[in-house]
Parts: C-alpha cells; structure tokens; sequence
C-alpha cells in the first residue's frame, strides 16, 4: 500500500488508517482485526483517549506492543473524563493536554506517540496555550507530529495560522464534501494534511442498496433527503458498473492532493480485509467529474 507524507513532518502513513474506535473490548478479536489491517499494508492506527474511556488505546497497545515499530500511532486528546462516571467535559487547557499526554502513553504501552490531535475545539478555546502544549511535547520528544481533529473550518484556520500542525482530521465523503469548499485547498497550500474518516457516509456508500439507506438515512444524511440519497444511488450505479461503491469512495476522497489516508472503522477481520482488497489507483478525471455531478457540494452552516 501506497505511504503518503503528513504535512512536512518525517511521518509517511498507508492511503488507508485503521480507525480504532469500533475494535470493541475482546483483546483477542482487537488484535486479530488489527493484525489483518497490518498484514494488509496498513501502517497508521488511529484512537483517542475518550474511546471506551481509555480502555481502547490500553487494546491498542496491548494488539501492538511486539509490534510498536510497525506502527504509525495516532490518539487525541482535549476531553476530560471520569471513567467511573463515564461522562467528560470538554478542556483544551495546556495542563489537560500535557496529563493527558502521559496517560495516553501509560495506557498504551509507548514512550511516544506519532501523531497528536486535539479532539475537537471551538472558536472560544485558549488556542496558544494548546499550541504550546503540543510544541512543548514536541520539544521533549513525546510527540512527533500533531494536528488537530475537527470540521470547523474557523477552528482549523485559526490553527494554520498560529500553529505548525501538520494535519487535521475531518469527515469527508462523496456526500459530505464541505470540506472541498473552504478547507481543503487552503490546507493543501499549508503542506497541511488530511485524514479524512467516514468515507462510506455510515454505510450509505457501501453499495447494499436501497435497504441500506432506509436503515441508515430514513430521514436523510446531512442536506440529502431519503429520495435524493436512493436516487443517486441508481445514478452512482449507472455511472460505477462494476467498480464497488466503497471503492469509489475511498477513491474519490483521495484524488484531492491534501489528502494523506482515508481513516474507516472495522469491527471484524473481513470489514478490513473487504477495504483493503479494492484497488485504490487514482480515480480518472473523467469519473471523477460525474461522481461530482451526481452528489453536490454542502457548505458548513452549524459547525463554524
């Protein structure tokens, strides 16, 4: 599998990231599916401290801890939570950032991490004091990157103004293209990348079907009524025939140079092995264009 670099950093991840967050709590079936995505050409996992509070990166390093240089290692944090309680509270502050650092390593198993994202953020935030945070980590060699994971396109460009992050996730998709309209060229111009997670829409993009839709958008996706998503689905047929609805969807997301890796969840062994067996050589322009015709662009309204 093809590595791509993120940001100007000396990080290179496959074009496809586990995303950790749907493994479940089984050690055992956690590192099955992660081996699987391993042995697929996959080198970038991605969790966060909030996942399961905690208990997902303490999975995660138990699934690679022979397997640590294999490995590119993402997690986040900025969400302050009680695991007895099972609630948290949003806390940008360099204190939480820094604690949460160390925890993060306790639980899995490293003395570093790869690539740090704050997980979330808002306009109101303390942005210099989070800045300094991650530079100070980066300075101690605790981090080697960071970013920030976010759709707030005000929040991100904030961060390529005052910071170095290197890159940002947002959810990007066929049909959720908001960040095509403000985003992604602004960070492409930063040597700012892009991991791009919800690349199949929920499963709208999986190609199962009308049946699909109504069990995952009954009253819609986003700006899209339950109509307009069957209908683009028998478009998306005519246009695809025999190439795989997930494959052009992984496709389209990469075509855009600022993307770095497409991030999917797997709950079982065959979901990763069902992603990582499409091909993943670059969507001709033509068929890129008719996809673009059949969906629609969406601007960000709420999440500012």
């Amino acid at each position: 599998m093809k590595k791509r670099q993120i940001g100007t950093s000396d990080i290179y991840v496959s074009e496809m990231t586990l995303g950790c967050m749907s493994l479940g709590t089984d050690i055992k079936r956690a590192t099955e599916i992660i081996d699987a995505a391993l042995d697929a050409g996959i080198n970038h996992l991605d969790t966060a401290d909030l996942y399961d509070f905690g208990l997902n990166e303490e999975i995660v390093g138990k699934a690679i801890q022979n397997k640590r240089d294999q490995v590119i290692l993402t997690s986040k944090v900025g969400n302050h939570f009680d695991k007895k309680r099972q609630d948290w509270f949003w806390d940008p502050s360099k204190d939480h950032i820094k604690k949460g650092l160390k925890e993060s390593l306790l639980r899995l198993n490293t003395d570093y991490i790869d690539f740090y994202m704050l997980h979330g953020g808002t306009i109101d935030d303390p942005m210099d004091e989070s800045i300094e945070a991650f530079e100070e980590l980066k300075k101690e060699g605790l981090i080697r990157a960071y970013g920030i994971s976010s759709i707030r396109p005000n929040v991100i460009r904030e961060y390529v103004n005052r910071s170095n992050i290197d890159g940002v996730m947002m959810q990007y998709s066929l049909l959720d293209r908001r960040p095509e309209e403000e985003i992604l060229d602004l960070l492409h111009a930063q040597s700012i990348s892009v991991l791009a997670r919800g690349p199949v829409a929920k499963g709208i993009l999986t190609g199962y079907g009308e049946r699909k839709i109504e069990e995952k958008a009954a009253e819609g996706y986003l700006d899209y009524s339950y109509e307009e998503l069957v209908q683009m689905e028998r478009q998306l047929h005519s246009v695809l025939g025999k190439i795989p609805f997930h494959e052009a969807a992984f496709r389209y997301i990469l075509k855009h140079p600022a993307v770095a890796s497409v991030v999917f969840g797997a709950s079982t062994k065959e979901q990763v092995l069902a992603n990582t067996e499409i091909d993943l050589s670059e969507l001709p322009n033509h068929m890129y264009m008719k996809l673009k015709d059949i969906t629609r662009p969406i601007k960000y309204t709420k999440h500012r």
